[in-house]
């Protein structure tokens, strides 16, 4: 059975019970790691996923709290013996800069690196990502600070729709990546400039037609913000959750 597992739920200030946010989609053949802060083998290993099955890392945005654990991953995978390939999807913006970085770890100099492709979505648009047995996904770009995705599942046995809003304001391109999704996982950092508010994220959710909506990306810690589901479940007449840490969505 297919499924997605919250690795994390925390906005750019994670705390003890909330890493920043990152996710992973298991199927079959194809496990889909979906950004990478701090160290996702730990993570991964905690939710009973083997490091050396991902097959494909999908970036949303080359932000430090979504990109900082790439570096530390891609080594680890190596030093463990990993000599299975690594598909890495992204906008150009982000792959350009992640390539910049690991030039600057001299990985090229690393004997025996397994291989790793780096494959380009493009910037204007709904496009596919990949496709497997088990899912479809599907990236857009949305309304962030920098060039930034969003992206939508498609599982295909249960024939349920996943989207996840990643870093945005409130857009249009979302909307349309939801459209009569059964969940939406959408960010609630706050209404300020790239982001949204539980609030607003409530709006997009009724705009798009989804059926539960679950908030991520969200003010942890000494930011907790007490009003954050209140203010989304007046906006919208179905479910609306936290998506919290290790939270897994079977389909």
């Amino acid at each position: 059975m297919a499924k997605l597992i919250i690795l994390g739920s925390s906005n750019a200030i994670a705390d003890k019970a909330h890493e920043n946010a990152y996710m992973v989609i298991v199927g079959e053949t194809r496990k889909v790691l979906v950004d990478s802060p701090h160290n996702p083998i730990l993570r991964l290993e905690e939710v009973g996923v083997d490091y050396n099955g991902i097959t494909d890392l999908v970036l949303t945005h080359f932000h430090p709290d979504h990109v900082s654990g790439i570096p530390l991953l891609l080594m680890d995978m190596w030093l463990r013996g990993r000599t299975n390939p690594l598909s890495i999807f992204g906008l150009d913006h982000a792959l350009t800069r992640l390539e910049n970085l690991m030039d600057a770890f001299a990985w090229g100099n690393w004997p025996n690196f397994f291989p790793v492709t780096f494959n380009r979505i493009p910037p204007v648009g709904i496009h596919s990502v990949l496709s497997c047995d088990d899912f479809d996904i599907y990236a857009s770009h949305v309304c962030h600070m920098i060039p930034t995705i969003g992206l939508r599942i498609e599982f295909k046995e249960s024939e349920k729709v996943l989207t996840y809003s990643c870093d945005t304001e409130p857009c249009q391109e979302v909307v349309n990546l939801a459209s009569g999704a059964d969940i939406l996982i959408h960010e609630a950092a706050g209404d300020f400039v790239g982001h949204s508010s539980s609030k607003q994220a409530a709006e997009i959710a009724t705009q798009a037609e989804v059926g539960k909506l679950y908030l991520i990306h969200y003010p942890t810690g000494e930011f907790w913000q007490e009003n954050l589901l209140e203010d989304a479940r007046s906006h919208f007449v179905g479910k609306v959750e936290l998506a919290e840490d290790l939270m897994t969505f079977d389909f």
